[in-house]
């Protein structure tokens, strides 16, 4: 086992520094701190404008991003190159979407691999990461212009179903955007922080956290105990929200004037202010009984009754839900001590008055929907900063732990700032057939190449059984114990064959050299990203290349001449490719070699299923 000492000392805080706390939402996001002088959380906005920011990016012609309410004008106009719902792509490979893809309005690219989904703007690739950085920089922007100071560090948000992959893809998007991201903590923590619960360490509750926000619903049932929250269940619909809620209105109106919605939906200017209005009317029904406005030289109007009846199939489904996360934590609504509303769609009084008859007692609503999470994560950003002595906090890593992978790669197993005692693990492969070892080296640090973190340690893995690539399953797994020494071990798990090695512990590293990596990591972080970017891009046109190869080499029969010579000339373009310093132009030469090689891979297909059919051995 390898055993490598871990200087925790080092996680500490300067206390006067600015630490914000994040919401980076699906529809909005937004920026709060804690006041200076009430000491209280506060959602950062400009002078009589919104805390809110539209979580869109949008194209203009010369690739310049235009991020936030600007961009939302962009949404009908040009939707190709306007991007929303990036939030959604995180972490997600394009199998995790396809059966969405008619959701998204742009380009979101097939690599027919289960690498990380990628969205194509004119002959631009950009990466999930790429996109929230871009929002995450505006709010950035936004809060320095506020708060005339600069701001380098955060606490964000991220609901709690998300995964590993899912919460280290926010955390890279943050260190892109210049942010040193010091803790990911689960949305409903934020909002149930926001509430003051899990402050006090004698306080134990159960709680629900209900969030409908514009385009997604999550149910969360937390188990608070000692100032730790336990997500004991979550449950959900990605695509459920207050713009569903539009949707409805607008159908119920179009169906009053007698105009069938498909007539409206091409002409987008239209549809455009249609919705507007749907939204002005549910937001005007939450206080007032009637809405009636002026569409298109005819009349419409809705009353609050008539919204409730068609909004009541959509309010169900997240009650639904309600009650599968209520089973899958063992609990009956009896069990939940609080209920707390999150999300700008719970201001709906149908919404609040369903949640209240199904949980048996009124919801919390008293911190403003919109503003709770981000508030809690301002409250979470106060203690990391050392300001609230009445709370504890647990050790933590003050760096980055992982291995390296493919082209010289760092992939991070255990985040900077994740406490401690800790455990992570994740599985790899082969690159070759009939590999038999496998060289597992362990790296401290925030840069996206080895070459500029620290080594810790490293061993061969051996006695890997001889397969093809691909097919071996190798765990490697790291933990620290609560002195903070990390072990590390390797499993294949199809064999069971493990290996372990004694390496002697490293010294810890002093504060300045922690600071100095810390620093390094926000300073390169646009190169690290792009070197990264390049690296992955050669490591899957590679790969692609000799898959085809091999396909080709076995299949040449179900092939016409044509096919042949052009798929010869596509690999010809993406080996050129390969030796070149830009990642757009492997991608693309990768996505046209896919739309060659597609048609003939779905023969061969056809052709060894119609040959299992007939009793032939595939």
């Amino acid at each position: 086992m390898a055993k490598i000492g871990i200087n925790i000392a080092t996680g500490s805080l300067q206390q006067a520094e600015i630490i914000v706390g994040i919401d980076l939402g699906t529809t909005n996001s937004l920026v709060a701190i804690i006041h200076p002088e009430s000491k209280l959380p506060v959602a950062l906005k400009e002078f009589n404008s919104s805390s809110l920011v539209p979580s869109i990016v949008h194209f203009d012609a010369l690739g310049n991003a235009i991020v936030g309410e600007e961009a939302r004008n962009f949404l009908e106009s040009d939707p190709a190159n306007t991007i929303f719902s990036a939030k959604r792509l995180m972490g997600k490979s394009y199998q995790d979407l396809v059966n969405h893809a008619s959701f998204f309005t742009y380009k979101v690219i097939d690599t027919d691999v289960d690498s990380l989904v990628k969205v194509q703007v004119g002959d631009q690739f950009y990466s999930p990461i790429d996109l929230s950085s871009l929002i995450l920089k505006e709010l950035k922007n936004r809060a320095e212009h506020i708060l005339k100071t600069p701001v380098t560090k955060a606490v964000i948000t991220v609901p709690a179903y998300f995964n590993d992959a899912q919460r280290q893809a926010t955390r890279d998007a943050g260190k892109l955007a210049g942010l040193d991201v010091l803790r990911i903590i689960n949305e409903p923590t934020a909002a149930s922080l926001a509430y003051g619960m899990g402050l006090n360490k004698e306080e134990e509750k159960t709680i629900a956290v209900y969030d409908l926000g514009g385009g997604t619903f999550d149910i969360s049932i937390l188990k608070i105990a000692g100032g730790i929250f336990e997500v004991l269940s979550t449950n959900g619909d990605t695509y459920l929200g207050g713009d569903d809620f539009d949707r409805a209105i607008m159908q119920y109106w179009l169906q009053q004037i007698g105009i069938d919605f498909h007539a409206v939906n091409n002409d987008k200017a239209q549809l455009q202010s249609l919705r507007l209005l749907a939204e002005a009317a549910k937001k005007t029904l939450s206080t007032e009984e009637l809405f009636s406005a002026n569409w298109n030289d005819y009349s419409v109007s809705i009353n609050r009754i008539t919204l409730h009846e068609i909004l009541q199939p959509l309010v169900k489904k997240t009650i639904d839900c309600c009650a599968k996360a209520l089973s899958d934590a063992a609990l009956s609504v009896l069990d939940i001590e609080a209920v707390i509303m999150v999300g700008g769609s719970t201001r709906v009084g149908l919404v609040k008055e369903m949640v209240a008859n199904f949980f048996q007692q009124e919801p919390n609503i008293s911190v403003n929907p919109d503003e709770v999470v981000a508030l809690g994560a301002a409250i979470q950003a106060d203690i990391l900063a050392g300001n609230n002595k009445d709370f504890l906090l647990l050790d933590i890593t003050p760096l980055s732990l992982g291995i390296e992978t493919m082209g010289g790669l760092m992939d991070v197993l255990i985040p900077r700032n994740a406490k401690i005692p800790n455990k992570a693990s994740r599985q790899y492969t082969t690159q070759k057939d009939g590999q038999a070892s496998m060289r597992i080296s362990v790296f401290q640090g925030e840069r996206d190449l080895v070459k500029d973190n620290r080594k810790l340690a490293e061993f061969n893995f051996t006695g890997i059984p001889g397969m093809p690539a691909g097919m071996p399953k190798v765990e490697v797994g790291f933990l620290i114990n609560a002195d903070g020494i990390l072990s590390v071990s390797a499993k294949e798990l199809r064999s069971g064959v493990e290996q372990a090695i004694e390496v002697k512990p490293q010294y810890g590293l002093t504060d300045d050299e922690v600071e100095k990596m810390l620093l390094d990591s926000i300073t390169h972080a646009k190169e690290d990203m792009t070197v990264r970017a390049l690296v992955e891009a050669r490591t899957e046109g590679a790969q692609i290349l000799e898959v085809t190869e091999k396909f080709i080499a076995k299949n040449t029969a179900l092939l016409t001449q044509q096919e042949l010579v052009e798929t010869a000339s596509a690999m010809q373009n993406l080996q050129m490719a390969l030796t070149l310093e830009d990642k757009n132009l492997i991608q693309s030469k990768i996505e046209a070699l896919n739309e060659i090689s597609r048609p003939f891979a779905e023969r061969a297909m056809d052709a060894a299923v119609g040959g299992a059919l007939k009793g032939k051995v595939i």
